[in-house]
């Protein structure tokens, strides 16, 4: 692709802009890349929001975007909704951090432990990846064993234990993995997903400390799993007696009010979450059998302890976030409604890429919308429907960079900020959102063909 053919979308992109890429001069010089975070990198610089409220915000350009990234994920009840809101600046006032216990740490596991099956006991940390983090340290310590088996293309955070095999190429030469050991590749134990028959053999032959598993499957349900695979997986690792952890990271109260767990009516040993749990704020928890958490107790049977300080553990501002947000969610309501609009935004985009003659595909569970470009298989059946027969060799793939930068800079043209090919709904997303992204979407085809990026309609 030669430099000359997307210069009509970067120009637009730079005039509509302006004021993102004089920020983004700035970050260049303070971080890698000029960014925080691997997924808001963007070609020619990211845009830079000033605000937001429900399921649009505004950058600093004062463009107003439709928002599918929703707080990369946290943010099931739209941005800033006025619970969330009104808890938090109540809170701020009171204490942010008293450095000891308080009440809304109890209120907010109690609503946790109302809501999930598996959490008989809990204890918070500041993020997912450290949840699934103690996991693991907590199912070593009661087992004594060492290894850990995943399914390849999940993510469960970026620390050493898991962070190999969480993304494409899934090819033959392994999980090389910058930074990771060998010794830590010794104690992992990696099967393709959805594979039950590989799991089973897996954990017979390297009795793991632990099996861990994505909620609905890889990076929020790349390759989507069924609820009989994961009831098949919870009987395979309870007759071997072996730890089964769900990791709910996302999954957890965005899917269900109970979680992917109550989805598929089981009840793992172990559950990690975050993100809807603090209502948009920092924080995580490890939930679970009070007999495996007893290994962070002082004094307990195993006469040996987890270490867990943590600066900002069940901080009160996320405390009161979490409580306000749960509140909410424990009705059902908000996940009725981000999936069913997901759903239509799924069928929707078929029809829009059927329409513009492109073989792009959208598919997806619950609230989450997943895109293939140069899609080459059957065209979609249903809304339950998994491209490919769920080949996670065929679906968990690394689509062409330049292409992905493109393209969503043509969305944000459009009005509509698309996290990468994949979005996200919340409740907050109303059937005119909906309507516009499907315009924005054959809005940032057209600028594609026109800049020579994909084949003309």
């Amino acid at each position: 692709m030669s430099q000359a053919v997307s210069q009509q979308i970067e120009s637009r992109f730079r005039e509509s802009f302006g004021n993102s890429a004089v920020l983004y001069e700035r970050a260049v010089g303070l971080f890698p890349n000029g960014v925080t975070h691997d997924s808001r990198f963007l070609k020619p610089f990211p845009i830079y929001v000033d605000h937001a409220s429900g399921s649009r915000k505004t950058d600093r350009d004062g463009n107003e975007l439709i928002d599918y990234w929703m707080g990369h994920g946290a943010l099931l009840l739209g941005h800033s909704h006025p619970a969330v809101v009104e808890a938090a600046r109540d809170q701020v006032g009171r204490s942010t951090h008293p450095g000891a216990c308080h009440e809304l740490e109890l209120e907010w596991g109690e609503r946790v432990q109302r809501m999930v099956p598996s959490a008989e006991r809990i204890r918070f940390t500041n993020s997912g990846t450290e949840a699934t983090l103690m996991a693991l340290r907590v199912a070593r310590i009661v087992t004594g064993r060492t290894k850990v088996l995943k399914f390849a293309g999940h993510f469960h955070g970026w620390h050493d234990q898991l962070i190999p095999a969480a993304s494409p190429p899934h090819d033959d030469d392994g999980y090389g993995m910058p930074g990771i050991t060998e010794g830590v590749f010794g104690d992992l134990v990696i099967v393709p997903p959805n594979d039950l028959e590989a799991a089973a053999a897996a954990i017979q032959e390297h009795q793991p400390a632990c099996v861990i598993h994505e909620g609905n499957g890889s990076r929020w349900g790349v390759v989507p799993v069924r609820a009989e695979f994961l009831q098949g997986l919870r009987q395979v690792t309870a007759e071997a007696d072996t730890i089964l952890i769900l990791d709910e990271v996302i999954t957890g109260f965005r899917v269900h009010q109970g979680g992917f767990q109550s989805v598929c009516e089981i009840v793992p040993d172990m559950t990690t979450m975050a993100k809807v749990l603090a209502g948009g704020l920092p924080g995580g928890c490890l939930a679970g059998r009070a007999d495996l958490l007893d290994a962070l107790a002082f004094g307990n049977s195993l006469g040996k302890k987890m270490k867990h300080p943590g600066t900002f553990n069940a901080n009160p501002l996320s405390a009161a976030a979490g409580c306000a947000a749960l509140d909410v969610v424990a009705t059902g309501e908000p996940s009725r409604v981000a999936n069913q609009q997901a759903a239509k935004l799924r069928q929707g985009l078929n029809g829009v890429f059927a329409e513009k003659g492109i073989p792009w595909v959208a598919y997806g569970d619950f609230s989450a919308i997943k895109l293939i470009p140069g899609y080459d298989g059957p065209a979609p059946d249903g809304d339950d429907w998994v491209p490919y027969e769920g080949d996670y060799r065929r679906l968990d793939v690394k689509f062409d960079d330049a292409l992905g930068h493109a393209f969503r800079c043509a969305l944000l043209l459009a009005g509509v900020d698309w996290m990468g090919w994949a979005g996200s709904t919340s409740s907050a997303h109303s059937d005119e959102d909906i309507e516009a992204t499907l315009s924005g979407f054959s809005v940032a085809i057209d600028l594609l063909a026109a800049d020579g990026l994909i084949p003309p309609a």
